[in-house]
C-alpha cells in the first residue's frame, strides 16, 4: 500500500505537470477560426478592390448627392462597357481607386493584427507572473494602449507616405518613367507602401532612432522581420509574408510590360499594381497555412508529451 507521502509526491508531480502544460498555452494560442474567416474576408475584398471598385461608376458612389458629374449622368444612357476596357482606359484612375480601397482594408486589417499582438503579449506577461494583481495591471495597460490608437495610426500613415516616396525613387532607379508618367509611378509606389508598410507600422509601432531599450528592440524587430525575413510567430508571419508576396507580385507584374504585344492592359503601371495585390493575397493565404500547420503540429506534440508524462506517473 502506498504511504501518504508517496501519494502527496505523486499529486505534486501531477499538479506540476499541469502547471507546465498551462505554461505552454500562450505559445499555442492561435485563433484559427477567426483568423481564417478574417483572412478570407480580407483577401476577397482586396480582389474586389482591384477588379471591381475601379469599374464602379462615380454616380453610384455619389448617389443621393449633387456632386455627380454630367459625364456620369450621360453615361447612364449608354450601353455598359467591358470590365477590361474600363480598367485599362485610364490607368491613373484605376490605380487611384485601388489605393483608396486598399488603404481602408489595410487599416482595418492592421487594427485586428495589432489587437491580436497585444493579446499575445498580455497573455505571456500574465502567465510569467500568474496572480490577480498582474492580470488587473495588464487589463489597465490594454485600456491605456487603446487611447493611443489614433496617434499610432497617424504615425503609421505618415510612415506609409514616407515609404511611398522611397518606393518612388527605387522604382525610377529600376527603370520606371521619370518625367512622362510621374503620377502613374507615384500611385503604384503608394500602393506598395499601403500593402507592405501600413500594417507592420501600426502593429509593431514606427521604429525610433532613440537610444532607450524600447527603441532598440523596435529597430531590431524591424531588421529581423524585413531584412532577415525571420518571423517567429503567427502575428509576424501575417505581416511579413504578405509584404514579400507584394514585392514579388509587383516584380513579376512588370514582365509583361516589356513585351511587344501592344495590348491596352500593358499600360504602365497596371500589371505591376495588379501583381502587387495578387501577391499580397497569396502571401496572406500562405501565412495562414504555415501558421495553422505549425500550431496544430505544436498542439499534437504537446498532447503526446502530456500522454507520455501521464504514463510515467501511473507507472511510478
Amino acid at each position: 500500500m502506498p504511504t501518504r507521502k508517496a501519494k502527496a509526491s505523486a499529486a505534486s508531480k501531477v499538479s506540476a505537470q499541469g502547471q507546465s502544460a498551462v505554461s505552454f498555452e500562450p505559445d499555442t494560442f492561435f485563433p484559427f477560426a477567426r483568423y481564417t474567416s478574417l483572412v478570407g474576408v480580407h483577401t476577397s475584398l482586396l480582389a474586389f478592390t482591384a477588379l471591381l471598385l475601379p469599374t464602379t461608376p462615380t454616380s453610384l458612389l455619389l448617389k443621393g448627392t449633387s456632386f455627380i458629374p454630367d459625364s456620369e449622368r450621360n453615361a447612364a444612357n449608354q450601353p455598359r462597357r467591358d470590365v477590361m476596357q474600363v480598367l485599362t482606359e485610364n490607368p491613373v484612375r484605376t490605380v487611384a481607386w485601388i489605393c483608396a480601397g486598399a488603404l481602408i482594408l489595410q487599416g482595418w486589417w492592421a487594427s485586428w493584427v495589432r489587437t491580436w499582438s497585444l493579446d499575445l503579449r498580455s497573455t505571456a506577461k500574465v502567465t510569467a507572473s500568474p496572480n490577480n494583481a498582474e492580470a488587473t495591471k495588464q487589463k489597465l495597460e490594454r485600456k491605456g494602449v487603446d487611447y493611443g490608437q489614433i496617434t499610432a495610426f497617424g504615425k503609421s500613415v505618415a510612415m506609409t507616405v514616407i515609404a511611398s516616396m522611397l518606393f518612388h525613387v527605387v522604382t525610377v532607379m529600376f527603370g520606371a518613367p521619370i518625367s512622362s508618367h510621374p503620377l502613374h509611378t507615384y500611385l503604384m509606389s503608394l500602393l506598395l507602401a499601403i500593402l507592405t508598410v501600413l500594417p507592420p507600422a501600426y502593429t509593431l509601432g514606427v521604429p525610433s532612432l532613440g537610444s532607450d531599450s524600447s527603441s532598440l528592440v523596435s529597430r531590431l524587430t524591424w531588421i529581423r522581420l524585413f531584412a532577415e525575413l525571420s518571423p517567429r510567430n503567427p502575428v509576424e508571419r501575417a505581416l511579413v509574408y504578405p509584404a514579400i508576396g507584394t514585392m514579388m507580385g509587383c516584380w513579376a507584374g512588370a514582365i509583361p510590360i516589356g513585351l511587344d504585344w501592344e495590348r491596352p492592359w500593358q499600360a504602365w503601371p497596371l500589371t505591376p499594381a495588379f501583381g502587387a495585390v495578387g501577391g499580397c493575397i497569396a502571401g496572406s493565404l500562405i501565412a495562414l497555412v504555415v501558421s495553422a500547420t505549425l500550431a496544430f503540429a505544436q498542439v499534437d506534440r504537446q498532447a503526446q508529451q502530456a500522454h507520455a508524462q501521464a504514463g510515467k506517473v501511473k507507472k511510478s
